[in-house]
Formats: structure tokens, sequence, C-alpha cells
């Protein structure tokens, strides 16, 4: 194999030219993320733009009907994926803060994707337990607490249709998952997960440098 990624490096002017030649934020979605980057150093949490059209794109392409996603913050990505459903598509979020995802109520709203949306207030482990005899899912994205990263997949997979898709946020973690001084407990949970999903006999996987790392799980 050879050493020599073929990646490019990305600087902001250059980000900015891929944004605006895939399918860049509409008005709305950029108003989100404004609203989002005013919140000082935890806006770090939102999805990268080029991400949500990812994610738009995947769900339309998937022909997803329903989803799931555990972690929505303000309402970002939630609003990606909702806009990859079908009218009658349903996406469950799983947060623990009213604060922030009042945020993202508004601008489902305005989107025309509320009715699409069901938000769940509560440990997400908590109300997967909760979805474990319903319909299955054709698409999931995880992008909440890391050391729960494994705890989350585990109790996704068996919910998710064979052919159906599990995606993870924040896998490369800034490269600190190969940085050999890192060894914080959420270095360590994420190094641990993407050792443990790549090895694991029951999904197809693919990791992605897209914004942070996204891992593509596909089900077999």
């Amino acid at each position: 194999m050879s050493e020599a990624p073929k990646a490019v490096q990305l600087t902001a002017a250059l980000h900015a030219y891929l944004v605006a030649h895939g399918t860049p934020p509409d008005e709305i979605e950029c108003e989100l993320i404004d609203e989002t980057h005013a919140l000082g150093n935890i806006a770090i949490m939102q999805i990268a733009p080029e991400q949500g059209a990812f994610m738009t794109l995947l769900a339309r392409m998937l022909g997803a009907r329903r989803a799931i996603e555990i972690g929505t913050f303000t309402g970002y990505s939630a609003l990606c994926l909702a806009r990859g459903l079908p009218n009658d598509g349903e996406l469950i979020c799983c947060d623990v803060s009213e604060e922030w995802t009042n945020v993202g109520r508004r601008y489902w709203e305005r989107a025309g994707v509320a009715h699409k949306i069901d938000l769940r207030i509560a440990p997400a482990i908590e109300t997967l337990a909760d979805l474990a005899h319903e319909p299955s899912f054709d698409l999931a994205f995880i992008d909440a607490d890391k050391t729960a990263y494994i705890a989350y997949f585990e109790a996704l997979l068996p919910m998710i249709r064979a052919g159906g898709v599990i995606l993870v946020d924040n896998v490369l973690w800034k490269g600190a998952v190969i940085d050999p001084e890192a060894d914080d407990k959420n270095t360590l949970a994420i190094r641990k997960f993407n050792d443990f999903v790549a090895a694991d006999p029951r999904v197809d996987c693919v990791m992605l440098p897209i914004a942070d790392g996204l891992t593509l799980l596909r089900k077999r």
C-alpha cells in the first residue's frame, strides 16, 4: 500500500470551494449554522455543511423511510437527515438537552420537516431499549458521548435492516486517534470503537475523511 495519501489538505478557501460545489446549505441551514456558531466553543459539536449534504444524499440513495440519530444538539444533522426522507418518513432524534434541541425545532418548522421528526428527550440507551420491538430502521447516525459509542452501536445494530447503514461521527477525533500521547477517555473510547467495528463480521466498514471522520457501517 502506498504511504502517500491521495487526500488533499483542506485550507479555508478550498473548504469553501468544496461546500459551494456540492449542494451548499440553503438560507435556513445557513441561519441555523450561524445561530449555533454564535453559541461559542460548544458550536464545534455541529456537523460540517458538506457532511450534512452527504447525509441528505445518502438517505435519498438508500431510499430511507425510517431513521434515527443519537445526539441532536441544535438540530442541523436532524434537518439534513429529515430532508433526505420522504414526506411520510420518520426520524427519531435522541438527546438529553431541551435547551439545544429547542433551537433546532424552530428551523425544522421553517424547513417543513418537523412532522417527520420525533424528538425523544432522555438518555439514548433508554430510548433505544424502548424502541427495540418497533419496525426496523434504514439509517442511523451516532454523534453523542464517545465513551458510549460501542453501547449505542450494539443497541442499534439489531434494529437496522439488512443493507441498512449506521453513520458514526468524529472517528478521527482531530487526529488524536493516532497520537500515542493522547490517552484521555474520549480518545481511548474512539480508538476502541474504531478497532471494534473494523473487525466486526456483521458489518461492512469504511472510514471517510469527511470533517472529523465519518464511518459508514453497512449491516450485512
